[in-house]
């Protein structure tokens, strides 16, 4: 069954890739706000979500579905699948290539199948609980670095201004001593990069399911290693993931960074 899932998974990122790309270079349309004046949604991420929704729909009626912009319909089957139909919308409505499609069927484990489409790079990263993780079907791992101050370190900032400003405080900290941070504005494919060894590690708070359910099996998949990256605000925890070399040292950067950063930010911790 695990391997019929992937496939309606790849099957439905493909179909949505083909749309946005379609949407990428044409005038956008139905642009609003949803969080904050900053976080957007448009008739491209309905229309690719809408999609995939009938695409698993019609294969898998009793599934819940749970999508990023029209919520959770519930099912029966106990399987649910967690649906990002465009990460990194901003990016897409201001006309940079990098944005992406993200599909996760999750059990009472967590995900088993998942799958990120980086449609105009034609990349489609799919792993399997258990089973690793492929890059258009060649197998991936992580990177080998093992020297915290040659990492390169992948983040990304809420929508929300005051976990921005926090956000933005932890990084005197954490700048200095690694070889560089790299912010791109998709989380999905931020955790994919980390997986096929293009970054060393991410770190960002404030993460919806859908941003990272595909993602965070990617990373497990090829052997990297996930912590709960503590909420700097009302948006919510997200995660802390790297390859094992340099984890421990990326946690205890992000820690000291924590006890740094002015106001709350103190009392969070990354969970050991």
């Amino acid at each position: 069954m695990t391997d019929d899932l992937l496939d309606l998974a790849v099957t439905a990122a493909r179909a949505a890739g083909a749309l946005l790309r379609e949407r990428f270079h044409a005038p956008r349309t139905g642009i609003d706000t949803k969080s904050s004046a900053t976080d957007m949604v448009s008739d491209a991420d309905r229309a690719a979500e809408a999609l995939i929704k009938e695409g698993i729909h019609s294969e898998r009626p009793d599934d819940t579905i749970l999508g990023e912009e029209t919520g959770e319909a519930h099912g029966s089957s106990g399987l649910r699948w967690v649906i990002d139909p465009l990460d990194g919308t901003t990016n897409f409505l201001y006309g940079i290539p990098h944005w992406a499609v993200s599909i996760a069927c999750e059990d009472g484990d967590g995900a088993f199948v998942g799958v990120v489409f980086d449609a105009l790079r034609d990349e489609l990263f799919a792993a399997k609980r258990g089973q690793g993780a492929t890059l258009n079907g060649v197998p991936i791992v992580v990177s080998d670095a093992e020297d915290l101050s040659r990492a390169l370190v992948g983040t990304g900032f809420s929508y929300a201004s005051e976990e921005r400003a926090t956000a933005a405080a932890l990084l005197p900290t954490i700048l200095p001593r690694v070889r560089d941070i790299r912010r791109h504005g998709a989380a999905s494919l931020d955790l994919a990069w980390v997986a096929c060894g293009r970054l060393d590690a991410f770190y960002e708070s404030g993460l919806a399911p859908w941003d990272c359910a595909a993602g965070r099996l990617l990373v497990i998949e090829t052997g990297g290693r996930v912590a709960v990256m503590p909420a700097l605000g009302s948006s919510g925890e997200g995660l802390m993931v790297a390859t094992p070399g340099v984890f421990e040292g990326v946690r205890d950067l992000i820690d000291r960074a924590l006890g740094e950063a002015p106001g709350e930010s103190h009392r969070a911790r990354l969970a050991r």
